[in-house]
């Protein structure tokens, strides 16, 4: 139909018809909270460069998992930084089945029974050079070595309670690895979340700075993590971890990476999360921080964003100010 029998801002006349006739809306129910836990007695640590997030020790990690079932967010995305003095070039604290993610794990499951506990599987933040595997003389990042270290480390995870392991490293043929010593250890539910559409992103700074990995990285991740410029190859990614056994899949970062989360979704139809990672978040502080956007609206259109684009979950830090938002 034609002007004036058809006048599109009839329905946008009033805030009663907005609400009535909106196509894109974000529950609680979409929420993971990225949350960043350390291994010291100091209950919160401010994060410089993310403004309104801290590291929290194990106590305030329960306290934060209570807090989630409370507000109704379904899960937890937990990152670790740990003392300096134990990491290592093969980062073989994180297969301590003592160490702070296992303890974590327990502290939170125990507080929060109902809320699902998603756990990083990577090296880097064990690691002291930065980088999510081991490395040769040249620096170059180890596929299969480093695949053999992961595996453990989920084992390790699934066996503190972990509801759910993220390989997070970009290593090719770990989910299928991870799958295998999943099931042979006893963990057939165990899920995986794949980060299967990483990009090697300038929107990562803010996180290596909270658990600890920036000041060691002396290279990037360009010889792991997917170029920027390829939308194809996610496809091919994406569809290679489900064969090898993911439950879910990942794009990170999310708002320059819209396009993908889209393809993913409708050309896979696969339970499709998206990041937004700490540079974006950074970036949504500073700006409010003088005045420039209004942060409230910004996180409200940002998730709409993802949901619009067929996201089936968001992981943010803004995850519990959002649930109070959208209730």
């Amino acid at each position: 139909m034609a002007f004036p029998a058809t006048r599109l801002r009839r329905t946008r006349q009033a805030d009663w018809v907005r609400r009535l006739t909106r196509e894109t809306r974000p529950t609680v129910d979409d929420l993971v909270w990225s949350m960043i836990v350390h291994d010291g007695d100091t209950p919160r640590i401010p994060i410089t460069a993310m403004p309104g997030v801290e590291r929290l020790n194990i106590e305030e990690a329960a306290k934060a998992a209570r807090r989630a079932q409370d507000l109704g967010i379904p899960a937890i995305a937990m990152f670790p930084n740990i003392d300096p003095s134990k990491k290592d070039e093969t980062g073989s604290e994180a297969l301590n089945p003592k160490g702070l993610i296992p303890e974590a794990i327990r502290a939170m499951k125990a507080a929060a029974p109902d809320v699902g506990i998603i756990c990083d599987v990577a090296l880097d933040p064990f690691t002291s050079h930065g980088h999510d595997g081991l490395i040769d003389e040249t620096g170059y990042v180890l596929n299969d070595e480093t695949t053999e270290l992961l595996v453990k480390q989920a084992i390790v995870q699934a066996e503190a309670g972990a509801d759910v392991v993220a390989p997070s490293d970009m290593m090719d043929g770990r989910i299928g690895a991870i799958r295998k010593g999943l099931e042979a250890a006893g963990h057939t539910n165990t899920l995986i979340l794949s980060y299967a559409a990483k990009y090697a992103s300038a929107f990562y700074g803010p996180y290596r700075e909270a658990v600890g990995s920036a000041t060691v990285l002396k290279s990037d991740k360009k010889t792991y993590q997917m170029d920027f410029g390829n939308s194809d190859e996610a496809i091919r990614e994406v569809a290679m971890d489900i064969e090898e056994g993911a439950d879910m899949v990942m794009v990170k970062p999310g708002l320059p990476y819209l396009d993908i989360v889209q393809r993913i979704s409708k050309e896979l139809h696969v339970p499709t999360l998206v990041f937004h990672v700490s540079g974006e978040y950074a970036a949504i502080q500073a700006s409010a921080q003088r005045g420039w956007i209004d942060e409230d609206r910004a996180i409200v259109e940002i998730t709409s964003a993802f949901k619009r684009a067929g996201a089936s979950g968001i992981i943010t830090y803004n995850a519990d100010k959002l649930a109070q938002m959208l209730k």
